[in-house]
């Protein structure tokens, strides 16, 4: 899941950030109004938190903009202003929920994944194909009954792979959907993390093709494993 930060406040924002990645969110993160919508316009992002108080944009007038331009992303507000009015003011602006300065961060948390899962409510809560199995709510992942031991970027990628199933994902692709924008990699650190994915599979009792390569286009998961 890939999530846009737009917080003014560093202190704020770095903390909210390294908590996010915790739970295996990718997060995009600046520090301006204007620079939220450069990015909500030019990426995908599943959720979208947005401060109130924001220089160039503020965070009431760019939750209007992005949905007089058709945006549908969740959008939850941070804000230190809590009077009933204000929060009329964001939900009448567009935004899904509401959450008042200072947070405690489990709430928040709880926050974000009902704001996920009402975006993604077509997905099914489990994922699976064929043996494999992986459960967002408890960021876990079964081969059989075997626990996969995956690293947080190992997680994502078979997440985005399972969410994707035969649809094929470009190394670019897989790229923007699970790193930074200010720091990608090079897409051959794509082909590593795939390798590296693959090998857990395989030692967990996988098909060795599970993550099929299309030749020249990229990757997705083998219908055959899943109808096995």
């Amino acid at each position: 899941m890939k999530i846009l930060l737009v917080e003014d406040d560093e202190r704020i924002a770095d903390a909210l950030a390294e908590d996010l990645t915790d739970q295996h969110y990718l997060t995009d993160v600046v520090y301006d109004g204007q620079a939220g919508w450069e990015m909500a316009d030019a990426f995908t992002y599943d959720l979208i938190l947005l401060d109130v108080m924001l220089p160039k944009v503020d965070g009431v007038t760019l939750c209007q903009r992005l949905r007089s331009h058709g945006c549908s992303t969740p959008i939850l507000m941070l804000t230190a202003r809590d009077t009933i009015a204000d929060k009329v003011i964001g939900l009448d602006a567009g935004a899904d929920d509401y959450v008042i300065k200072p947070f405690d961060l489990k709430e928040l948390s709880a926050r974000i994944r009902a704001l996920l899962r009402r975006g993604s409510a077509a997905l099914p809560p489990v994922l699976n194909w064929g043996d494999l199995r992986l459960d967002p709510s408890t960021c876990e992942a079964f081969y059989g009954d075997r626990l996969l031991s995956l690293t947080p970027k190992e997680y994502s990628l078979l997440e985005l792979l399972l969410r994707n199933g035969r649809r094929v994902l470009s190394r670019a692709q897989i790229l923007e959907h699970l790193w930074p924008f200010e720091a990608p990699p090079e897409e051959a650190t794509v082909k590593v993390h795939i390798r590296s994915l693959r090998q857990k599979l395989k030692s967990a009792g996988a098909f060795p093709d599970l993550i099929e390569t299309v030749y020249a286009l990229g990757y997705r998961l083998n219908q055959a494993v899943e109808k096995a």
